[in-house]
């Protein structure tokens, strides 16, 4: 598929789990010195740091509620306006509804920024599937491998300082993966719509080497400068 170059730096980066859009943001990130935001990391750091905002995120994270928009827009108004945001950013995790689409829109109208892109990472379920559940995931650097396409060293995570074994995630197990994936199509489908229908959306064939993924992005998101 061929992009027209439209130099973006804030943008939106969409995937399904196993998609590869942390490894992509991670490689983006570093290419572009534009940081990669998170709504997890965003929380955690709110949360750890002890801020208002972070005391209100914990009353309910403790009490096993979901953060309301409201407040997650809040932490997200902070976060796009710390100084390494100036060059750009990427958000990952935030919007996942065309409500929480709407909030950010009025964000940044009020905080006179744009949303230069959103780029939608397609991976076919099978092989969202095979990624998933091939997963292994170390207990104490979090390093990431795979028991087909990466296979991890039979004692450890191959680290002098780091000797655990692989553990399959909870949440990568087969019986539970469908659920995972049929959550994302429900609660996605309306938000790439949505982009869809503002000439914003750029579909990436992500069923591919991650250094081609790479490459694609790189292209549409321009030389760095």
């Amino acid at each position: 598929m061929e992009f027209r170059q439209v130099m973006m730096r804030r943008l939106i980066l969409l995937g399904a789990p196993g998609a590869g859009k942390g490894t992509q943001a991670q490689a983006l990130e570093e290419r572009y010195h534009i940081p990669q935001i998170s709504t997890g990391d965003i929380l955690r750091a709110a949360v750890k740091q002890g801020s208002p905002l972070g005391h209100q995120a914990k009353s309910y994270m403790d009490a096993g509620e979901l953060v309301p928009d409201s407040l997650i827009v809040d932490l997200i108004r902070a976060r796009l306006q710390e100084p390494d945001t100036e060059p750009g950013w990427i958000l990952d995790g935030f919007p996942r509804t065309p409500v929480q689409a709407e909030a950010l829109d009025n964000l940044l109208q009020e905080l006179g920024q744009s949303l230069e892109g959103v780029v939608l990472v397609d991976v076919p379920e099978p092989v969202l599937m095979e990624r998933l559940v091939g997963r292994r995931t170390c207990t104490v650097c979090q390093k990431v491998c795979h028991v087909k396409f990466n296979p991890p060293p039979v004692n450890g995570c191959g680290r002098e300082d780091c000797p655990h074994q692989w553990v399959q995630r909870s949440d990568d197990r087969e019986d539970v993966v469908p659920t995972r994936l049929a959550a994302y199509h429900r609660n996605t489908e309306p938000l790439i719509n949505y982009y869809q229908a503002k000439d914003k959306l750029h579909r990436v064939d992500g069923n591919r080497p991650s250094e081609d993924v790479l490459a694609t992005l790189t292209n549409l998101l321009g030389p760095v400068v």
